[in-house]
């Protein structure tokens, strides 16, 4: 079985448990994804399928990727991205796979995603700082501060907090509950925020069975 999806975001909302909690929920086009390419250990060293997602127009696309999907369809693929499977054979390409195959409700799953970018931020919105005096004279409001060393080593250390580029990182929240899954719309609802923007790529991960300390095989 595969053991991740990819989808969209399409946004944020709330809904209401049986028990009448209101739930903030971010709702995941999950799919569907169509198997572009089978590896095998035999001829790529891994097992893992190759999944495409959101089809785009044939003549956007190169010739060698026109190729290499010739074998799961006549679709083109705006992205492709490979997940790990324990049985490769149990796999072909050009079948599709949906999110109710896969995941479950109240399953607890990884969420990956590019955060937004928020351009050059100073030392309080990049890192959380929290700023000098606001009165007495003090002249130090948003800076970060004295950054250097006196006579030894006289330099800046390697990995100082300072400004810089802010966002727009591959970032991975961890145990994400999932609220709801509807199938007919390909909707996946999972329990509060997860990195990216509208419309931006996400990648859903099932977790990891644990493994034996010594024989390296999964269980508990």
């Amino acid at each position: 079985m595969c053991r991740g999806l990819l989808g969209k975001k399409l946004g944020m909302t709330g809904i209401y448990t049986e028990e009448g909690t209101y739930v903030p929920v971010t709702v995941i086009q999950a799919g569907p994804c169509v198997i572009t390419q089978v590896k095998t250990e035999l001829t790529d060293g891994y097992d893992a399928i190759q999944l495409g997602f959101e089809e785009k127009k044939k003549n956007r696309a190169n010739k060698p990727l026109k190729g290499h999907l010739q074998k799961s369809g006549d679709s083109v693929f705006r992205f492709l991205r490979e997940f790990a499977v324990e049985n490769p054979g149990d796999h072909s390409p050009g079948q599709t796979l949906a999110a109710s195959e896969i995941f479950k409700i109240g399953e607890r799953i990884d969420v990956t995603g590019t955060s937004k970018g928020r351009g050059f931020s100073g030392v309080i919105k990049r890192h959380g700082f929290h700023g000098g005096r606001k009165t007495h004279g003090s002249k130090s409001h948003r800076i970060p501060g004295s950054i250097g060393c006196s006579a030894w080593p006289s330099k800046v250390i390697k990995g100082k907090k300072l400004p810089g580029h802010h966002g727009n990182t591959r970032k991975t929240v961890l145990n994400v509950e999932v609220i709801d899954i509807r199938p007919e719309d390909d909707i996946v609802m999972l329990k509060g925020a997860v990195p990216g923007c509208r419309s931006g790529l996400i990648a859903l991960h099932k977790k990891t069975p644990p493994r034996h300390p010594l024989s390296g095989k999964g269980g508990k």
